[in-house]
Parts: structure tokens; sequence; C-alpha cells
């Protein structure tokens, strides 16, 4: 049990790593920018408070050290996502790789996204409230497609080292 909960955090790390490095290569188009993480962190902060859902996570209470628990949340998360992946599929998935499920269980974890973290953010479900929620969502599938894409390349790498 212990091997597949480090194989799968070592999934997770891998495949959020992958995904920050699509982060980065989109952000250096016209109009894009990179993920800002403080309000993420905020929004955790505020959860042991009782807050989930906010009208304007921006109008919430600071916390001045949000940027860097966004992004340790953001990764937390991946790990999570990486060890939740592998106790699904198991060993035999972890022995032999295939991409489709981890693509499916990543493109599967995207919900999380529309459904809680961007309404409690106070953006709306899936992104409602933005200017371009269609965007906003396209972009949201290609960055957790990139993700399943590193959840299967980094299990696979854990069979090679």
């Amino acid at each position: 049990m212990f091997d597949l909960l480090w194989r799968g955090a070592i999934i997770g790390v891998g495949a959020t790593l992958l995904m920050d490095i699509w982060a980065l290569i989109l952000s250096r188009f016209p109009g894009e920018s990179l993920p800002n993480w403080a309000p993420v962190g905020r929004w955790f902060w505020h959860l042991p408070r009782g807050t989930v859902f906010h009208a304007n996570i921006g109008a919430a209470e600071p916390y001045s050290r949000e940027l860097a628990l966004g992004w340790i949340c953001h990764y937390l998360v991946g790990i999570l996502y990486g060890i939740i992946l592998v106790l699904i599929m198991g060993a035999g998935w972890l022995a032999s790789p295939t991409f489709w499920p981890a693509w499916i269980f990543a493109i599967i974890t995207i919900a999380a996204g529309w459904f809680l973290l961007q309404p409690g953010l106070g953006i709306g479900w899936a992104a409602s409230k933005t200017p371009n929620p269609t965007k906003v969502r396209l972009l949201g599938l290609v960055a957790h497609s990139v993700f399943g894409a590193g959840l299967f390349g980094t299990a696979v790498l854990l069979n090679v080292a």
C-alpha cells in the first residue's frame, strides 16, 4: 500500500509540474499570462474559517502568505489526484501504464475546478462570470489534458528508473 501511495504522490508531482510548464509556454503568447495562485491560497486559507463560496475572492480578507499557500495547495491537489488515480487503477496499471485512464481521470478532475474552486473564488460555475467563459473552459480542458499526459508520462518514467 505504501508503494502505491508514494508512487501516486510522485506521479501527481510530475503531472502538476508538466501542467506548470504548459502554463509557462502558454504565457508566451499574446494576451496570456501565468496563473496567479494567490487567490487560490486566499480561498484555501478561508476554508477552515467556514467560507467556501465568495462573491469575490479579491474582496475577502487577505492572507500575507496566500501566494505561497496557493502554490503549495496546487501541488498538494496534484499529489492527491496522483494518489487517487493509482489507488483506482492499482499496481497493474503502475507496472504497465496506459494513457487513456490517466487522461480520462484528468478530465474528470476539472469538475473540482468548475464546480468548487471557480464558484468559491466568485467567478461562477465553470467560470460563467468571467468575460470569456468558453475560453477559460477550453484552456482548462487543455491544461487538464496536459495534466493527464503528465500522469501517464510520470508513471512510465517511474518504470524506467
